[in-house]
């Protein structure tokens, strides 16, 4: 079987002056075992901001701790908020920051996951100095929130973009991912996830239309190989189901 993720796992990776990856996973969705990816920017004010935490480990912790006390955790979309509720409980004082209607589904209410503040398209007062964020809307209640770390020029998304390796995955969902373009280098989420967002096209486009603007140096997302140079060119080629032209 091949390895699905980017060893090595649950350790800070630095990517540019104050901010950092963690490589995790993987995690099994609709069979396909998908790498994940966790993000950390170090804010002007020294306060360590995670985004799409990834699975707890004692050892990670120490290790993001020893840059900075942990001030927000954040939940881009609806989908990534599994291992926030450990998190929380080893950063009592952090905030948690939730894309719009994470707390209204029902799993989210389940699991009693605190959530204190809901994100918009205006970054709050915390990190306006150091973030920009952009909410990309969908149907069915989907939101994604992406985040622009202005210093670093870092495109920091979730599901968006979804860019994996065939050799890393299994040889039978190969012919598969390929056939759904959601590997390098054409990098589209799942079918069904372009369809939720075109639900909301014109308003998704103009979302992205927006991401495009900003001409990232370098995009991070959740799942796949992600685009450590030439951001601007490989997030166009990506996001071009979503809207021609762009």
């Amino acid at each position: 079987m091949p390895e699905a993720t980017y060893p090595p796992l649950d350790v800070l990776k630095p990517v540019a002056d104050g901010v950092w990856i963690v490589d995790s996973g993987p995690l099994r969705v609709l069979g396909i075992p998908l790498p994940v990816r966790m993000t950390v920017v170090r804010l002007g004010d020294g306060g360590l901001w995670l985004h799409s935490p990834t699975r707890f480990d004692p050892h990670l912790y120490r290790e993001i701790a020893a840059l900075g006390p942990i001030r927000h955790l954040v939940a881009p979309n609806i989908a990534h908020w599994t291992f926030l509720k450990a998190w929380q409980a080893h950063c009592p004082e952090a905030l948690t920051w939730a894309a719009p209607n994470l707390r209204q589904r029902r799993p989210v209410r389940r699991a009693g996951l605190r959530i204190d503040r809901v994100l918009g398209d205006d970054a709050p007062s915390d990190w306006a100095a150091d973030l920009r964020q952009i909410v990309v809307p969908g149907g069915l209640g989907f939101r994604e929130v992406a985040f622009v770390h202005g210093a670093s020029r870092t495109l920091i998304l979730t599901d968006l973009v979804l860019n994996l390796e065939p050799e890393k995955m299994p040889a039978l969902l190969r012919p598969f991912l390929r056939l759904a373009r959601m590997t390098r280098p054409h990098g589209q989420p799942p079918p069904y996830l372009r369809l939720v967002i075109k639900l909301r096209r014109h308003d998704a486009a103009r979302a992205a239309s927006d991401l495009l603007t900003l001409a990232p140096e370098r995009v991070i997302f959740a799942h796949g190989l992600w685009f450590a140079g030439d951001g601007a060119a490989r997030l166009r080629h990506a996001l071009r189901w979503l809207a021609k032209g762009l």
